[in-house]
């Protein structure tokens, strides 16, 4: 049975086989942001005081946050081609998660509506009525509850 976007459950399952896959693969990674950083000294004779100078660096710094807080850590100049691999590989985690919870989803709707529909065909095959009784349930209270 189709979802509403078209899709079957059967091939909602085989992309959620897929992003698993594409997960199972997934390298270092490390979440923030690289930052190419430019500072000034402060010293008056300093070319960095010049106008319109780009000061000392650059200097490289990931940012992220924890707990919060932001948090930053210098990156050596050779390490930055590496750091900019595992930034990237966590946003593509970030994106496969995100592609894999979405396709959960649509695949426990697509389950529950395929069971609903698959209900509803064999309580009409036997004749059933397939919304509640027609006759109202009568309560009866226990021995106890009617002590005075």
């Amino acid at each position: 049975m189709p979802t509403p976007d078209g899709d079957t459950v059967q091939t909602l399952e085989q992309r959620r086989a897929a992003l698993k896959a594409k997960l199972a693969q997934v390298g270092d990674l490390r979440p923030g942001s690289l930052v190419e950083r430019y500072r000034r000294c402060g010293k008056a004779g300093c070319h960095c005081a010049a106008t319109g100078a780009e000061g000392h660096g650059p200097s490289w710094s990931l940012t992220r946050e924890v707990g919060g807080k932001t948090v930053t850590r210098v990156i050596p100049a050779e390490a930055v081609a590496q750091t900019r691999q595992h930034v990237a590989e966590y946003q593509r985690f970030r994106r496969l998660v995100r592609e894999m919870v979405e396709t959960s989803e649509q695949l426990c709707d697509a389950t529950l509506a395929a069971a609903k529909a698959a209900s509803g065909q064999e309580a009409a095959k036997k004749g059933a009525p397939q919304k509640g009784s027609k006759t109202p349930s009568t309560r009866t209270s226990s021995p106890r509850s009617r002590r005075s």
